[in-house]
């Protein structure tokens, strides 16, 4: 059962919300809906001490099914979930039901995935020209898009514009950690939903990676709470009166 803690909810306490029930599903898809079509979140779940990763190296040992739940909500709601090759590898990620799924890489090497050859017409390869023929080998009868590249690499800005030419406009990024940190430092990111486990595992693998950028402000939107203390917040970027474009929005992607 989820409880609603910010914003307070006015008038008597409002009754949980059971997100396994019908009524509870249709109230995360309207509390988790985003204000616009062209819309880029971060999805992430972290440790209390700020790891992506749990105990066994992965998300795995964090999430919960009321976790999970939320995700599928979320993804519910984008025309592409976009993760790097990286994590394609090491969570053994599947196409999601209801969308695309979008691999961001600068090698072309998708080797040990573990995605089903039957969903793989709903996959998008993003790499540079250089990797085309690996990555369609790695992934046949995916999509490959060419992404122009600086000095032969990605930068997170023309990843998003690639995929809004082909009409994919609101993507959810569920990382690894350094691809969400390089979209992060563009400052192109509209929303983070963090769910934050009530765990202390160290800092193994830093939920935006070790890299530096310029601080944004955020807002927080909207924060539940679960029975076991798992928090699952919603974070909008603040608006910046006369900020203008960082250097960083040029951020590269690293080949994975």
């Amino acid at each position: 059962m989820l409880t609603q803690l910010v914003p307070p909810v006015a008038g008597p306490p409002a009754a949980p919300i059971d997100p396994f029930a019908e009524a509870g599903l249709e109230i995360l898809q309207a509390l988790y809906a985003p204000p616009q079509p062209t819309w880029l979140r971060i999805n992430l779940i972290t440790s209390l001490s700020g790891s992506a990763a749990g105990a066994d190296g992965t998300s795995d040992t964090l999430t919960n099914r009321t976790d999970r739940r939320i995700l599928g909500v979320v993804r519910s709601h984008a025309d592409l979930v976009l993760v790097g090759a990286q994590s394609v590898r090491a969570e053994g990620y599947q196409v999601p039901k209801t969308t695309r799924l979008g691999v961001v890489t600068g090698s072309g090497d998708l080797h040990g995935h573990r995605i089903d050859p039957a969903d793989v017409d709903r996959v998008v390869v993003l790499c540079p020209a250089a990797a085309r023929e690996a990555a369609a080998a790695g992934l046949p009868g995916a999509r490959i898009v060419e992404v122009p590249t600086s000095d032969g690499r990605l930068a997170a800005p023309d990843v998003l514009a690639e995929l809004h030419g082909l009409g994919l406009r609101s993507v959810v990024c569920e990382g690894g950690p350094s691809l969400a940190a390089q979209f992060a430092a563009a400052g192109l990111v509209d929303e983070l939903c963090l769910t934050t486990a009530p765990q202390l595992t160290g800092t193994t693998l830093p939920a935006l990676g070790e890299r530096a950028f310029t601080p944004a402000p955020f807002r927080l939107e909207r924060l539940l709470v679960d029975e076991a203390s798992t928090l699952y917040a919603r974070w909008l970027r603040a608006a910046e009166p006369g900020a203008s474009a960082s250097p960083a929005s040029q951020s590269p992607i690293a080949a994975s």
